[in-house]
């Protein structure tokens, strides 16, 4: 297949565009209503849009972390600031390992990167059914040490609402990581004190998200739900248990046709710059041994 192999995913009212650079996610509607926002082509892409984020999400600060006692210094790719950013795979070509009407699976492997000397085997897969999206990711360590790995996905989710600002946002954590410069200081905070107490269903109003939220409260079922509401549609971005982070950022830094029209919910296994505060989910994976998690969004 050529690269960026763009695949259409549809089961019953639901239909998703995925694709085979970065793996990525660039669109999902039901019954024609969008759902997660779109484009076509990477070079169309704005604010990390459908963006797969292994080995690491979110930031890492200047770039530098320490691993079993040796340090390391990561390509500084944040164009915000001298920071490393979203791990390495959202421009890398992926290998389409299966596909079905309603199903695509995407692999790659990482034989270790600049600053990040760890070879994985990455496998990412996206199915659709008449309840709604989901996706089931993997880790595995194929080399001789163990490796920090997590992962975390970039998709913008839309209620039909021109703005973001009168959508009803359900967010149950009860911690946020307190941030300076985009970089976490290391103080975790209660969202009641941060004034992000989103647990009860309220407006988003004028707030600006660009947080890390942690210490989520689960169903029965064991999945967290963040929903997104208005008056004709609703939403829930559900995690499994490998997902006890999630970033929320309303894209107020991006372009004023794009920004605060979608909100980005990002599940992650783990905090940003977790590589310098590994307490935060950073998962230590000996050789062998596999990282995986399911996330996705129904209606409800």
């Amino acid at each position: 297949m050529t690269d960026d192999t763009e695949l259409e995913l549809v089961s019953g009212e639901w239909r998703a565009v995925v694709s085979s650079h970065g793996a990525s996610l660039r669109g999902l509607t039901c019954a024609d209503a969008l759902v997660v926002t779109g484009y076509r082509g990477a070079a169309n892409k704005q604010g990390g849009q459908g963006d797969v984020l292994i080995p690491f999400p979110g930031r890492v600060a200047g770039g530098r972390y320490r691993w079993n006692g040796v340090e390391h210094q990561l390509p500084l790719t944040d164009k915000d600031g001298p920071n490393a950013i979203h791990g390495f795979v959202r421009k890398r070509e992926w290998t389409v390992e299966t596909r079905s009407p309603h199903a695509a699976a995407f692999t790659l492997h990482l034989d270790g990167e600049p600053g990040y000397p760890f070879p994985l085997a990455l496998r990412v897969a996206y199915r659709v059914d008449e309840t709604g999206l989901s996706v089931a990711a993997s880790i595995t360590n194929t080399g001789a040490q163990a490796a920090p790995v997590a992962m975390g996905f970039h998709p913008y989710f839309t209620v039909g609402s021109v703005l973001v600002d009168s959508d009803t946002l359900t967010l149950p954590f009860a911690e946020v990581l307190e941030f300076e410069q985009l970089i976490p200081t290391g103080r975790v905070l209660p969202v009641d004190e941060a004034r992000l107490d989103f647990r009860t269903p309220r407006a988003i109003g004028s707030t600006q998200f660009n947080h890390c939220f942690a210490r989520p409260t689960r169903g029965a079922d064991g999945l967290v739900r963040v929903r997104l509401a208005n008056g004709s549609m609703s939403l829930a971005v559900w995690m499994d248990e490998s997902f006890d982070y999630c970033v929320v950022y309303t894209g107020d830094a991006l372009p004023s046709g794009v920004a605060r029209r979608s909100i980005a919910i990002e599940p992650m296994t783990c905090g940003s710059d977790a590589l310098n505060h590994p307490e935060w989910g950073l998962r230590r994976l000996e050789s062998g041994s596999t990282l995986a998690g399911r996330w996705g969004v129904a209606l409800g």
